[in-house]
């Protein structure tokens, strides 16, 4: 399949499997009359292999070469995951991480797992973002790891702020695809 038909592919499966019509509360805690559960396209096989594929191109078509990649579990966990496998097959590795939200409370206390060393070149991942605050959240994290931050990439940006709020941090947002793109495309299936 070439890259197009990937990511058109992709679209349909999320639409499929993930969007949903309906009133809901985002975790940014605004209101939405739709949902992205992008956990149930990223942690279906084929949504695996679609979205390596699709986040692997995406970064380096931002001329981005990061060492890791990963963020906030657990939306993040199943898209790095994928995209680290479809670099690894391509010979280009791209290690994954995941950041928890809090540290954990016995054995080495990390915030950070998958072998994260500090002064690693990252991108940040996110499956739906509406305000950032998640991505900020991680960001932090791995700057007090020493990391240095690449930009963000997300799977959907539900375009509600977060690119900008992303920016006045200093740092890039790019996206697989737009939340009105796939109610758009939801809505005439």
């Amino acid at each position: 399949m070439n890259q197009t038909s990937v990511r058109s592919r992709l679209q349909d499966l999320l639409i499929e499997r993930s969007v949903r019509l309906g009133s809901f509360t985002l975790a940014s805690g605004a209101h939405a009359d739709y949902y992205v559960d992008a956990r149930r396209t990223t942690m279906c096989a084929e949504g695996q292999n679609l979205v390596g594929q699709v986040g692997y191109e995406l970064i380096r078509a931002a001329g981005w070469t990061p060492t890791h990649i990963g963020g906030l579990t657990l939306g993040s966990d199943p898209i790095a995951y994928a995209i680290a496998a479809h670099s690894w097959r391509l010979g280009d590795p791209m290690d994954a991480f995941t950041v928890r939200k809090a540290a954990k409370a016995h054995g080495t206390g990390q915030r950070i797992e998958g072998g994260l060393p500090e002064g690693a070149e990252v991108v940040v991942i996110e499956d739906s973002i509406t305000s950032g605050g998640s991505s900020l959240d991680a960001i932090d994290v791995l700057l007090g790891h020493g990391c240095t931050i690449l930009g963000v990439c997300t799977l959907v940006d539900r375009q509600e702020g977060a690119e900008e709020r992303l920016a006045q941090a200093g740092h890039t947002l790019i996206s697989a695809f737009t939340g009105p793109e796939l109610l758009n495309a939801a809505q005439g299936a």
